[in-house]
């Protein structure tokens, strides 16, 4: 495999520091940490996402991207496309092919928390409201 002059320098050996307060909250409902997501590297991105108890994001969709979810803390419940919702937690991974409507909500006491592995990466213009669902919506149509 042949790398650019960039990625080489992007790929040596380190460890990046997660810096909390550059946590935000994102429209779809859930709190953000992003961990790597770099132009220099656009194969991946991962970021943390934090959803607070009772909480739910809203249906959304990622275009020309696959993301996974790695749950690391919390329980929750996942919808994606028209399977039925799953319960999730601790240890627990979910996939979600690109364009597939998606929503989670946290069921659990404490904050739900997983790793949204996104390849390649993530970037604003991916993002995409569904239309026509409502909270109460068990799926999109």
């Amino acid at each position: 495999m042949r790398f650019t002059i960039f990625e080489r320098k992007l790929m040596k050996p380190r460890v990046i520091q997660s810096i909390e307060s550059q946590e935000y909250f994102f429209e779809e409902g859930c709190h953000i940490l992003e961990l790597w997501n770099s132009p220099h590297d656009p194969g991946l991105s991962i970021a943390r996402a934090r959803v607070e108890p009772g909480q739910k994001t809203r249906w959304h969709q990622l275009n020309d991207l696959v993301e996974r979810y790695v749950i690391l803390e919390g329980e929750g419940r996942v919808e994606i496309g028209h399977l039925s919702p799953e319960d999730v937690t601790h240890g627990d991974l979910v996939i979600i092919p690109p364009g597939c409507p998606q929503r989670i909500q946290n069921i659990g006491k404490t904050d739900l928390v997983f790793l949204a592995i996104c390849t390649p990466r993530f970037s604003r213009e991916k993002y995409a409201n569904v239309q026509g669902t409502t909270d109460s919506e068990s799926h999109p149509e």
